[in-house]
């Protein structure tokens, strides 16, 4: 009798399904009477959205996080947050080590795919690094939050404040708990506040920056020169996103939202609306107030978002670069792309451009579903939205509430692959597929 092969789940598709479980989980507990304010069962779809939304790491909502979410629905999305910004894989290793568990090389091979390491060796290592640096770095926002949380919540509030907000940002998450002073309204009241901006704005590029940029620095400190092409290109395009995206704001809203506005706090906010689309969905401003360049602007820098290999989303700083290399290499006519004296080999090259096409795709088709299930809502703001959304953000200038069932899936459906990486998720379907050995014949077209 012929024994049936059993079919093994490739890297990619465990952490997919794994993302899916803790998803799943998470609705089922915020489902739970407990879980809300009045103590009533919240709906599966608004459940499942915000479960998606935090352990995706992006901050939608479709309601307010402190308002409706009881002490304990809160503590189970400031839980998903964090495994869903670390990786739960990361969780998983982290959990098997305190309790003296051996870690496979199957175990290592998905840890390294979870974090995008370059390589198997030395992963646990790396991970315990990247815990320890996160507790350090989320302790440190806390305690700095916590100061000014406390004199106005009191002692144990304003230390909860600030964990939460501190986890909340170093996760790239966007949720937050202010809904006291007005639902939905984020971080507005603290516009001019230099000790929450400044301290958010640190959290999110930390947190944004990428695990491996984290390990490369701290191994090779202030030797610049020593640095790997990787962790050069992030701290380049970081530097210019930041600095022309601040820039760029103030003189889109320097007659708009910054009018009447002091010196300090419009440099505040220019720089908080630079950073917080890196994929952090914090805001200091009212989005939908915003000028339509401003808007725009916004939607390019959460389409890059983040950097590889952190808890950011977007198609990634180094992919962004790489593109605008090679279209560079293409009109000056040279040999291959290069930077800081190094090429870059012809399959960074495909990927990049694979993982752009595949995120505008998904971002423009979930565009056509809204619109067309919902053709009263603006398309600026639905744009707005569904890009937030693949590059999991959590910026919106309000039609979030307003979605209905349709458009809630694939709002769900974009941060789910933003955050498991929508390309992964195509390839980890075909990665198993026999490839053809025979190639056709080779024609020219015309191209542009």
């Amino acid at each position: 009798m012929l024994r049936k092969k059993k079919t093994k789940l490739s890297h990619m598709q465990i952490l997919a399904l794994g993302f899916l479980i803790i998803i799943l989980t998470g609705t089922l507990l915020l489902m739970l009477p407990v879980s809300s304010r009045d103590g009533s069962m919240t709906g599966f779809l608004e459940c499942l959205f915000t479960a998606t939304s935090a352990t995706c790491v992006t901050g939608l909502v479709v309601v307010d996080t402190c308002l409706h979410w009881s002490l304990f629905g809160q503590l189970v999305i400031l839980v998903m947050i964090q495994i869903g910004g670390l990786g739960f894989m990361t969780v998983g290793v982290i959990l098997a080590v305190f309790l003296h568990r051996k870690i496979t090389l199957r175990q290592r091979g998905i840890l390294s795919e979870s974090i995008n390491a370059m390589q198997v060796g030395g992963i646990v290592r790396m991970i315990k690094k990247i815990c320890l640096g996160t507790l350090l770095v989320e302790g440190g926002g806390a305690v700095l939050l916590s100061i000014r949380f406390c004199g106005e919540l009191g002692l144990a509030k304003g230390i909860y404040y600030g964990i939460f907000h501190s986890v909340s940002a170093f996760c790239n998450a966007g949720f937050d708990l202010m809904g006291y002073q007005g639902a939905y309204s984020s971080m507005v009241n603290y516009s001019g506040d230099w000790l929450v901006n400044l301290t958010l704005v640190a959290l999110i590029l930390t947190g944004g920056i990428g695990f491996l940029v984290w390990d490369d620095i701290t191994k090779k400190k202030w030797h610049l020169k020593q640095y790997s092409l990787h962790t050069k290109m992030v701290l380049l395009m970081t530097f210019v996103l930041v600095a022309g995206g601040t820039f760029l704001f103030y003189l889109f809203e320097r007659h708009n939202m910054a009018e009447g506005m002091g010196a300090g706090e419009t440099f505040l906010t220019c720089l908080f609306d630079a950073v917080t689309p890196r994929t952090a969905g914090f805001n200091t401003t009212d989005i939908a107030g915003l000028s339509d360049a401003s808007k725009l602007l916004s939607i390019i820098l959460m389409f890059i978002g983040g950097n590889s290999g952190s808890t950011a989303g977007g198609i990634k700083t180094t992919t962004a670069l790489v593109f605008f290399l090679y279209m560079w290499s293409n009109v000056t006519k040279s040999r291959g792309i290069t930077i800081f004296k190094r090429r870059i080999d012809g399959d960074a090259i495909k990927r990049a451009s694979s993982v752009a096409c595949t995120n505008l795709m998904l971002a423009l088709t979930a565009m056509l579903i809204i619109c067309g299930s919902q053709p009263f809502l603006d398309l600026r703001d639905v744009a707005l939205e569904t890009v937030s959304a693949i590059s999991t953000v959590g910026m919106s200038t309000g039609i979030t509430r307003e979605l209905n069932q349709v458009s809630r899936l694939a709002i769900i459906v974009l941060m789910y692959c933003g955050r498991v990486g929508s390309l992964s998720i195509l390839v980890s379907f075909t990665e198993k597929k026999k490839v053809s050995a025979i190639e056709y014949p080779e024609e020219k077209i015309l191209i542009g």
